[in-house]
């Protein structure tokens, strides 16, 4: 990564293995805030995964003792002009946009706490783990700001009422009404957090990649939709997705009683 902490170490540390791709968010002493050139660091990651057929699934995790405290309040204090902080959240919107636009998975491994611009980054991930000793929070409102954009990723994940409350409170959720709201798929012990992550990452892994991309394209897409149109694109998805090698591969398997051999 280009962008580099005050350390000279990047801000957001890669690894890959067999196609699995992790992110670490790299500011551990400012608990991950997302500064500037820490948003340009995942947008700049998520770009280079966007063009690499290669890659399967993507772990978005975090160093230190947080996921993400939220956007960096030192350097929005600094600057109070209306077109930087309209400039600063756009960039922040199209973080969070790459994140759904990427053709593989991207699962968020949560531990300490994911808060305002944090929480977003959770709730726009596809799928989340949580530690049980993960906190959560929308809690602009503490400091009297109302956390607009974060507020638009979390109503896309838990019920009106639930995100209202968060919103309004600013506050913190445990791991366990998380998981219970639909904001992580699944709480776990801290110690295990690691290997729940890795067997949903191989679980998705171990799937045809042609169907994966076919599939989360269409997801997001349908939900925008009225039903009839919704219905409409996803049968045109499906008999596409029927139309691949790896569909044909994928049921012949099945009749033939035996493991499929994707070809993607």
């Amino acid at each position: 990564m280009t962008a580099t902490a005050d350390t000279g170490a990047p801000l957001v540390l890669r690894e890959e293995h067999d196609g699995l791709v992790t992110l670490r968010l790299n500011r551990p002493l400012q608990f991950n805030a997302l500064s500037e050139a820490m948003l340009a660091a995942l947008q700049e990651a998520f770009d280079a995964i966007a063009r690499q057929p290669h890659v399967r699934c993507v772990v978005l995790a975090a160093e230190g003792k947080a996921f993400c405290a939220g956007h960096d309040l030192r350097q929005m204090q600094a600057t109070r002009r209306l077109d930087y902080y309209q400039t600063l959240f756009a960039q922040c919107s199209r973080v969070m946009q790459a994140i759904q636009a990427l053709p593989v998975p991207v699962i968020a491994r949560v531990h300490g706490i994911a808060t305002a611009a944090g929480c977003q980054l959770v709730a726009s991930c596809d799928l989340a783990v949580a530690g049980t000793s993960a906190r959560f929070a929308v809690s602009g409102i503490n400091v009297g700001l109302f956390c607009a954009t974060p507020s638009v990723a979390l109503s896309r994940n838990v019920s009106p009422k639930r995100a209202f409350d968060m919103l309004v409170t600013g506050r913190f959720i445990d791991a366990d009404t998380a998981a219970a709201w639909g904001l992580v798929n699944e709480a776990v012990a801290d110690d295990a957090l690691d290997a729940a992550v890795a067997g949903l990452a191989q679980q998705i892994m171990a799937k045809s990649p042609a169907a994966i991309r076919y599939g989360k394209q269409l997801f997001y897409k349908q939900r925008q939709l009225p039903l009839e149109e919704a219905y409409a694109c996803a049968g045109d998805v499906m008999a596409r997705n029927m139309m691949e090698d790896d569909a044909h591969e994928g049921v012949a398997a099945f009749l033939e009683k035996r493991a499929p051999r994707w070809q993607t």
